[in-house]
């Protein structure tokens, strides 16, 4: 993996992409289905690799970025939904001591502290768990809910109920309304017997406690949940109608006393070095702790700093998880496969020896792209360091034999499902089959994404009917799906397909013609325009249709084109530059207008309250006496304006402090409105 310096802007572009996607579906096989693909370290490898990008290259953070997503959307359950009054949030990670003390450093800088003035932290045990709210009324348990994507999650109250570590009624002092929030968990002791008596019976094990925990919580059934030992220890609040405190640890002392577990670890720390020290210290203790934990989590103390920090997309300003190192261990490297994917990338998967990592028995290696494998020196037959990425796929981080005179790995030049040339584009680390369509891999899988629920959502029509139709020539690009019915005669003589059956599929079919305009642009597997971008991008230009002109304008090298697009608060050049690259291919010019024709799309219609300052754009500039140019950015996205660096043409208000320069000159050429900081103060006051 290239250090990030060495990286140009259409590199950085494309490995965000290739990141989002990839975190999207770890967050999705974790929170949603309980059957995580790769182990804490190694996703959060992703997630600490996606954040060095973004923040070297801030114009390039995409829409559907990581960094602004929590959890993963409830989409199929057999619990109800519940939509949290106030977003469950995730937390940001540090890895070294040196990512702590930055931490600190940043809080430190966002309040404008003085030198001398003590800041404060609680630091506990990060359990490895899942996410739980409890809504307290009067001091009686109403109502239990699962994290879900932060906004809407499961409702697992009768299920919580059957769990002993969390009270039906608080005791002592509690608020009118209180949610408390923490970890269910299940103790290394239980899961183990949980598994013998799972084997026992001859049913599926569980991969690891967290997995029991989840698997044990999100049950339709109570009287499975209450045969199963489930723990629950808090960590923070919610919603609540008078806080017991005016500091974190006061906070959770509180809600000890009312009842409910609190981490015997939670301490209360004056010092940086006091701060590592105890994580050291829980570290060391770490395997004899009788549940699971990866790492130590850090809070601002005081709660008035904590409104002051505030919250970024997905995490609050004001806490850090310090996570603990991976786990590793060495094997063989019998074989490198090659994967076709559906946009045509090329990727090398390593087979392994079988190597036994922390618990859990791993066969395959992810090799990423040729660099990697260039860079690792890696050829069958090499020993080599793998780290735990959970029960399917690690990563490879050391080669020991790369010094051996043999010759190295080479990576296909043609594709090897349809020997198709495979090149990768200038700036670009991946290779790609340039088969397109025509490649058996990228046609099924075009065609799958393209019905896919995340896209059009088309009932009955699923990779084995899609490869069926294929195989008989039925469809062949996006646009004959909605001309099966054409077909109707056909489809009903083959095997397996009855009247009924049949004018179910075409029902679904037709019920899709002039829907949501985002998902029929995302359904085409443009690169680089996913679900976000895609409904950011027919949001702005109103059309699918319009779309498509501006990406022909693209194609046609136009300026002003380039401008509007990379001017879409999310979007920059990447997508930009894929939109004209697939509008320059005259097959997918002619995919696009047939969808169009077929599909017929409808237009986009806003559902979004319009306020003063939505959508506007704010500049600060100057020195800020009463606040942090952070806090005063945090303040301008919270009136739904976006907080921009320069002025141009689309600034609506410009911020200006003492020492104001360039900037307030060119705001008063362009007649940009200018005010000062109290007049800003008021603004914010009145909003």
């Amino acid at each position: 993996m290239k250090d990030v310096s060495a990286l140009s802007e259409a590199e950085v572009a494309i490995e965000l992409q290739r990141l989002a996607k990839k975190i999207a579906h770890h967050n999705r096989r974790y929170h949603a289905e309980d059957s995580p693909e790769i182990s804490d370290a190694d996703y959060d490898a992703l997630v600490r690799r996606n954040n060095e990008l973004e923040a070297a290259f801030p114009h390039l953070i995409r829409a559907d970025s990581p960094s602004r997503m929590v959890g993963a959307a409830v989409e199929t359950s057999p619990l109800a939904k519940v939509r949290h009054e106030q977003r469950m949030m995730s937390l940001d990670n540090g890895f070294s001591d040196e990512d702590i003390a930055e931490f600190v450093g940043r809080v430190r800088r966002y309040l404008a502290l003085p030198e001398g003035e003590m800041l404060a932290l609680t630091a506990e045990d990060k359990i490895d768990g899942l996410s739980l709210s409890l809504r307290y009324e009067q001091g009686v348990l109403v109502r239990a809910a699962t994290r879900g994507d932060g906004e809407v999650g499961e409702d697992v109250t009768a299920n919580v109920r059957m769990i002993g570590d969390i009270p039906e009624t608080l005791t002592g002092n509690a608020p009118e309304i209180l949610e408390v929030r923490g970890e269910v968990y299940m103790s290394k002791a239980d899961f183990t017997a949980l598994n013998a008596a799972q084997a026992e019976r001859g049913e599926k094990l569980f991969a690891n406690p967290r997995n029991a925990a989840a698997g044990s919580l999100r049950q339709k059934d109570a009287k499975v949940t209450a045969a199963r030992p489930l723990r629950f220890l808090a960590h923070g609040w919610g919603v609540a109608s008078d806080v017991p405190g005016d500091t974190q640890h006061a906070v959770m002392q509180a809600i000890a006393a009312m009842g409910v577990p609190v981490s015997p670890l939670l301490r209360r720390i004056e010092s940086l070095e006091d701060l590592l020290a105890h994580y050291r210290e829980i570290e060391r203790i770490r395997a004899d702790l009788p549940y699971d934990i990866d790492g130590v989590v850090y809070k601002v103390d005081r709660l008035d700093w904590q409104a002051r920090l505030g919250f970024v997309a997905k995490a609050p300003r004001w806490a850090l998880a310090h996570k603990f190192p991976a786990e590793r261990a060495e094997t063989t490297l019998q074989a490198i496969d090659i994967q076709v994917g559906r946009t045509g990338k090329l990727t090398p998967v390593g087979r392994l020896t079988p190597v036994t990592v922390g618990g859990v028995v791993v066969s395959n290696v992810t090799l990423h792209n040729r660099d990697e494998i260039a860079r690792l020196g890696v050829r069958p037959g090499d020993r080599v360091v793998v780290q735990r990425a959970g029960d399917v796929i690690p990563q490879v981080v050391e080669n020991l034999t790369r010094e051996e005179p043999r010759d190295p790995y080479a990576f296909p030049d043609h594709c090897p499902v349809c020997a198709s040339e495979a090149v990768a584009e200038e700036g670009e680390v991946d290779v790609r089959c340039t088969g397109g369509l025509v490649c058996a891999a990228q046609k099924l899988e075009r065609l799958r994404h393209f019905v896919s629920r995340a896209a059009l959502d088309i009932d009955g029509l699923g990779e084995r009917t899609i490869a069926e139709f294929l195989d008989a020539g039925l469809i062949d690009r996006p646009g004959d799906i909605f001309r099966l019915k054409k077909h109707r005669s056909a489809i009903l003589a083959r095997e397996g397909w009855q009247e009924r059956s049949v004018d179910n599929l075409l029902a679904s079919i037709e019920a899709r013609r002039g829907s949501d305009p985002g998902r029929f642009l995302f359904a085409l597997g443009i690169r680089h325009v996913g679900s976000v971008t895609a409904k950011d991008l027919v949001k702005a230009f109103g059309s699918v249709e319009a779309v498509g002109a501006i990406g022909h304008r693209l194609a046609a090298g136009d300026a002003d084109a380039v401008a509007e697009v990379t001017g879409i608060d999310g979007i920059g050049p990447a997508v930009a530059e894929a939109l004209g690259d697939f509008f320059h291919e005259p097959h997918n010019a002619q995919v696009f207008d047939d969808l169009v024709t077929e599909g017929r799309p409808a237009a986009f219609v806003s559902t979004a309250r319009e306020t003063e300052w939505s959508g506007k754009t704010i500049v600060f500039t100057g020195k800020l006496e009463t606040m942090s140019r952070d806090e005063a950015k945090a303040q301008a996205e919270r009136l739904g304006a976006k907080a921009a660096g320069s002025i141009s043409a689309k600034t609506d208000l410009l911020v200006a402090g003492p020492g104001a320069g360039s900037k307030l000159k060119k705001a008063a050429e362009m007649g940009v409105r200018v005010v000062d900081e109290a007049e800003w103060a008021e603004i914010m006051r009145l909003a």
